[in-house]
């Protein structure tokens, strides 16, 4: 593997992660797909048998990913979901 299919590979988990975390795809759409359309592979930067990425960790990594290409509407979408968690936790924490 190179340089460039590292990146890509790179890039393709931070997109999936981003439709995931924003519920844009679920995890049955990405297993539609591999039935449908023969995908092979779907990246991610986190294992999705044991969270749904909606943790702060990962939800700041797509953060700074797409504010690296300026893509500040999915930043902003992110950040929202981030501080909905956070005020759950916070709840959660109260009761």
């Amino acid at each position: 593997m190179d340089f460039l299919e590292d990146l890509e590979m790179y890039e393709q988990s931070m997109q999936n992660a981003y439709d995931l975390i924003t519920r844009k795809q679920t995890l049955d759409d990405v297993y539609d797909n591999f039935e449908d359309n023969g995908i092979k592979r779907y990246y991610l930067p986190f294992d999705p048998i044991e969270e749904d990425g909606r943790t702060e960790d990962i939800i700041d990594m797509v953060i700074d990913h797409f504010t690296s290409y300026e893509e500040y509407e999915k930043c902003a979408e992110l950040v929202k979901i981030k501080e909905c968690l956070n005020k759950q936790i916070e709840l959660d924490q109260q009761h």
